[in-house]
């Protein structure tokens, strides 16, 4: 099914080009907004020894992640599409498992996590590489979350790595 065209898009892109790139964002956004809600779900319910370290960790990056969307959905208005941000489109449009943990111990959510934004950050690079080539901009703005998902990303790794530099299997 082909993206519909917007009546307007920014200038140098093509309707054409303008809706496959929107198209790309809505999937950038369920995607980011289910990031959002994740890492509140496991800040709410983290538990243990390593409670207030992880808890702290993860205000600053659901923060972070909540301004990507924005940023994402003014994007796709920008280029003339409509940005879908209901929990229903999001849950109807996603490929990948809710979230099964619920209060559990700070290091089995981190595991969690760390799969959680091992996807994100492939499907983010993903979108960016699709982007190069059509839109410069676009291509800028994944870039620019890119760095601050893999280092939200490194912080979670950072608290399962062993001495030795190994992290869980």
């Amino acid at each position: 099914m082909s993206p519909k065209l917007p009546r307007y898009t920014v200038p140098s892109l093509t309707p054409e080009q303008g809706a496959k790139v929107a198209e790309i964002l809505q999937q950038r956004l369920h995607a980011l907004n289910d990031l959002h809600l994740t890492l509140k779900h496991v800040h709410w319910n983290v538990v243990g020894p390593h409670f207030i370290g992880v808890h702290q960790m993860l205000d600053p990056q659901v923060d972070s992640v909540r301004v990507m969307v924005d940023e994402i959905a003014e994007r796709i208005a920008t280029l003339g599409g409509v940005p879908v941000g209901t929990p229903g489109a999001l849950v109807a449009a996603r490929s990948w498992e809710d979230y099964k943990l619920g209060r559990a111990p700070a290091l089995e959510h981190l595991v969690a996590l760390d799969d959680v934004y091992d996807s994100v950050i492939t499907f983010h690079r993903r979108a960016a590489d699709e982007t190069a080539d059509l839109d410069t901009v676009t291509n800028d703005l994944l870039i620019g979350h890119l760095h601050d998902l893999e280092q939200f990303h490194w912080f979670v790794r950072a608290h399962l790595e062993s001495a030795s530099g190994a992290l869980p299997d």
